[in-house]
């Protein structure tokens, strides 16, 4: 087993952490990453506090692993806040100064912190702030991207200048890749894009497909995707930018969310799930450079077990 302080602070048994990709990390996925003992995670911007808290408790249904809620600053609804400390193990906030009052309440109901940073400055601020976790991302990451260095040199970084424990993201998909940023001194990983291509994922089959076709290369760091959120950089797989600037409507399908239909608006950054209709090519379809590691669909709890046991294995032979 690989114990690290991440696994110590959050008693789970592996170093990983599935990222809240809002329409893609489902209740399932959560639970599934949970129950293989990492920690699921979901992405719940736009909910209510009622209707958050009936997404808790499918996700207590569902395991008593360790789960978390992820917040977006620029969607935050404060009220949310305390719902999610009561009945996660931890909530974590990225795209956003690190708040004080914020970690101030979550502590207040027992629950950890941890911050996603993308530079050394906002780590340090986020530790002052109290937070007992942090994420550092590099640019190499899928989805919303907070700063402008790729993963290793601002892990070390971070690592010279906190004394939490720090979790890795941006770029890792294999147990090679989790083996390397656990040998810098990183807690965990946090994987996106490769639970994205997992039997629980919410990601529509058609964006599922485009990921597994995708290099390194076929993925590109913009500011396309900006309808709802604007000046925010994000790595996509570049035909999606195409796609997109191809049409001339302004509305490029519909999507779901409760019991609601949503138009998706061109260059809108709502990602296609299982529920979305339309032009699926032309949405965005966040993608970190990890998409060349990744070449099949399988369920989260055997990623999960091929990430911690290869990694252990690479870990050992090094140390051998």
């Amino acid at each position: 087993m690989l114990r690290t302080r991440f696994t110590d602070l959050l008693e789970c048994t592996a170093p990983v952490q599935v990222a809240a990709m809002p329409g893609v990390s489902t209740v399932e996925l959560a639970a599934a990453v949970a129950e293989a003992g990492g920690l699921g995670m979901l992405g719940t911007p736009l909910l209510t506090p009622d209707a958050l808290e009936g997404v808790l408790g499918e996700l207590d249904e569902a395991t008593s692993g360790a789960t978390g809620v992820n917040f977006l600053m620029p969607f935050l609804d404060p009220a949310c806040v305390a719902v999610a400390a009561r009945r996660s193990r931890v909530v974590e906030f990225f795209y956003g100064d690190p708040d004080r009052q914020l970690v101030d309440e979550v502590h207040s109901h027992g629950a950890r912190v941890s911050w996603q940073v993308g530079s050394v400055d906002e780590a340090r601020s986020a530790e002052r702030a109290g937070c007992d976790l942090l994420i550092a991302q590099g640019t190499e990451a899928g989805g919303h991207v907070r700063g402008r260095t790729s993963l290793l040199p601002l892990l070390s970084q971070v690592l010279d200048a906190v004394a939490v424990p720090v979790l890795a993201a941006g770029g890792i998909a294999s147990a090679r890749d989790l083996a390397a940023v656990l040998a810098c001194g990183a807690a965990g990983a946090r994987l996106g894009t490769r639970f994205l291509a997992s039997n629980e994922s919410g990601a529509h089959p058609d964006y599922v497909r485009a990921v597994l076709a995708a290099s390194a290369g076929d993925t590109c760091l913009t500011e396309a995707f900006s309808v709802m959120w604007p000046d925010a950089p994000h790595r996509v797989l570049t035909s999606s930018i195409g796609a997109a600037e191809a049409l001339a409507d302004p509305v490029v399908g519909e999507t779901r969310q409760g019991d609601q239909s949503l138009p998706v608006q061109r260059l809108s950054v709502m990602c296609p799930t299982r529920e979305t209709t339309g032009h699926v090519e032309a949405m965005a379809l966040y993608a970190g450079e990890s998409v060349a590691s990744i070449l099949d669909v399988r369920p989260a709890a055997e990623i999960v077990a091929e990430l911690t046991s290869g990694a252990e294995q690479l870990l050992a032979g090094a140390a051998g």
